[in-house]
């Protein structure tokens, strides 16, 4: 089915090299290339350059502190190898991080609707795996520091011998329907009057699909059933992979737990598709369309 975007942070066009980056020698020598390229991150954003993501020389570590890790993220198709960096240090602003001065170290929320969908999702890779070794320093079994491997895909405990590898956090966000409406609310934390798709994060043993049930009961106290997996979206803030489903309501009566559900209502397909055309008198605002939320909207409608 056609859709309005491609699905953000998705699309990667680098080959991760799982076969190789295990070899120490083999990411020394893709750091020794000259093509490589470095993309540096500051507390969660990328440097933007004119707009663009800000790819350096690798030749630029050397502006870096020696101990930030730098982290290896795969080959693209003319044989370069990416690599992303931590510049945050403490006491240290934005402003004074390496490079500031030839660009910004900008929100990836900001700019994910403005940069090339291949570029955005190797960005999401850089960002989910830097986050990922900033809180996973120390292993879980022994609590002994642990050592980035492979690269950067894992780390390893050079004391109980233990591997950690990147978390992934399974969440269903599901689009409910009853006949010509849909289900759409909003946590205390969003403005009043956006409104989106409900989600929440699988628990242990729990399908992707019964979670959409869980979840959607104990947020709205509605009964869905067929649920219907769309598709999906790696979603780097920090680790979640959201999974979008379809699913339909026994009834339109609302329970809300106020505590995760500030605001929520059913919304016609109409207003959907008038909100999409620059209807603002509902005052309901939609999801943008970098947004799984807005992918399981534009398949409704459509």
């Amino acid at each position: 089915m056609h859709l309005e975007t491609p699905i953000a942070f998705a699309g990667n066009p680098l080959d991760r090299a799982s076969t190789k980056r295990t070899d120490p020698d083999w990411i020394g020598e893709q750091q020794n290339n000259p093509d490589a390229l470095l993309i540096p991150f500051f507390k969660g954003d990328p440097l933007m350059i004119d707009g663009d993501a800000g790819f350096l020389t690798l030749a630029a570590r050397s502006n870096f502190p020696a101990d930030a890790p730098l982290i290896f993220l795969g080959i693209d198709p003319k044989g370069a190898a990416y690599f992303t960096i931590e510049a945050s240090r403490e006491g240290v602003s934005a402003q004074q991080a390496p490079f500031s001065d030839l660009g910004e170290y900008t929100n990836l929320r900001n700019i994910a609707g403005g940069v090339k969908p291949e570029t955005l999702s190797i960005l999401g890779q850089a960002r989910w795996l830097l986050d990922w070794h900033q809180r996973h320093m120390f292993c879980a079994v022994c609590g002994s520091a642990s050592d980035i491997a492979d690269g950067g895909a894992k780390r390893h405990c050079p004391n109980c011998q233990s591997d950690h590898f990147p978390r992934t956090d399974p969440v269903a966000i599901v689009l409910v329907q009853h006949e010509d409406h849909c289900l759409l609310g909003r946590g205390p934390h969003f403005p009043k009057g956006f409104l989106s798709c409900l989600a929440g994060f699988a628990e242990a043993g729990e399908t992707i699909e019964e979670c959409a049930i869980r979840e959607i009961h104990e947020e709205a106290g509605v009964r869905v059933t067929n649920v219907e997996y769309q598709l999906s979206q790696p979603w780097p803030f920090p680790s979640s992979m959201m999974m979008g489903l379809f699913a339909t309501a026994t009834d339109r009566t609302l329970t809300l737990d106020v505590t995760e559900i500030e605001e929520a209502q059913w919304v016609s397909r109409q207003d959907v598709q008038n909100i999409f055309n620059g209807d603002k008198s509902l005052g309901i605002f939609l999801p943008p369309k970098f947004t799984i939320a807005r992918q399981l909207l534009e398949r409704w409608i459509a």
